[in-house]
């Protein structure tokens, strides 16, 4: 880490502080998930630039308040991109959020690229947790804490990230009659399956004659035409069990997108909040007390039983 870095992360606390509420805001592409914030919150943002990117051992360092939308245009020039989602955000706010991309099966979860935070705590402390050298890391998997967490536990302000290769290939195809559960039987590792109940779109990724032979394989079970790219995703995001997206209903929640073999199914409305156990809410309030005693931070927010 640079001098510069750790001045800036050293005012990002100050700004947080110690004693307040205090509510942190990216671009705001996600700003409703998670119920809703106290109002009287003061709001801060997270620190912005791409600080150090090394392409040879596929990582990344970023500033939290980096859009994602930089991040990976800087990473395409070496050919190479991260997991998150490129939904207009932040890489903060991607990871605070903790939403895959539509196309995980390809690009992986959130959760799994990232490699070491640097997070503000309640105490206006700067914490350090994970490692750029995986091999080299020990105690809890803190940095997969964060992911999801809505900023309650801790305000990310720097992040290194595993990257991937960009496939020589990628290419969408479509299809009116193909049943999307069984394109996972057909071909064997697709980077998207999306279904919005009556059409199918698929990602194939990798080389030329993989992809060309994954193609063929699907017309097995349906007509398939090229196409530009995936539908557009509604802006609400449901959690479901896989085997679930069969009994998604229009009537009952509207057009939707869902990724199947995911579970995740975009659409138009909210998903009410989901029923968790006792034991598992009671652990969640636990970690919540441990990190954030006095709730000061992205007050009102709660990842327990959230939709978005």
């Amino acid at each position: 880490m640079s001098v510069a870095t750790d001045v800036q992360l050293s005012e990002f606390a100050e700004w947080v502080g110690d004693t307040d509420a205090v509510a942190i805001k990216g671009a705001g592409t996600r700003w409703e998930v998670g119920r809703e914030l106290i109002s009287d919150a003061r709001v801060v943002r997270a620190p912005v630039g791409i600080l150090d990117y090394q392409p040879e051992e596929m990582i990344v360092r970023a500033m939290a308040g980096t859009s994602v939308e930089e991040l990976h245009l800087e990473l395409a020039t070496r050919g190479q991109r991260t997991g998150l989602a490129r939904r207009g955000g932040t890489v903060g706010g991607a990871l605070a959020v903790g939403e895959d991309d539509a196309c995980v099966l390809g690009r992986g979860r959130v959760r799994d690229c990232v490699l070491q935070m640097r997070y503000v705590s309640a105490e206006g402390r700067v914490i350090t947790c994970g490692g750029a050298t995986v091999k080299n890391v020990s105690g809890f998997d803190v940095p997969r804490l964060m992911v999801g967490a809505l900023g309650t536990l801790g305000f990310i302000g720097e992040v290194v990230l595993r990257t991937n290769p960009i496939p020589a290939l990628s290419s969408w195809i479509s299809s009116s009659d193909a049943d999307a559960f069984a394109v996972l039987d057909a071909v064997l590792k697709p980077s998207a399956i999306l279904w919005d109940g009556e059409r199918t779109w698929v990602e194939l990724e990798g080389h030329h004659t993989d992809v060309r032979a994954s193609g063929l394989a699907l017309n097995a079970i349906g007509t398939w035409a090229p196409c530009d790219g995936p539908p557009t995703l509604p802006a609400h995001r449901w959690s479901l069990r896989p085997s679930e997206l069969r009994l998604l209903d229009r009537g009952n929640i509207g057009p939707y997108v869902a990724s199947v073999g995911v579970g995740t199914v975009f659409a138009t409305v909210p998903q009410p909040p989901r029923f968790v156990e006792a034991p598992l809410t009671e652990l969640c309030h636990r970690i919540k007390r441990e990190f954030d005693p006095t709730a000061r931070l992205n007050p009102g927010r709660s990842a327990v039983g959230r939709h978005g």
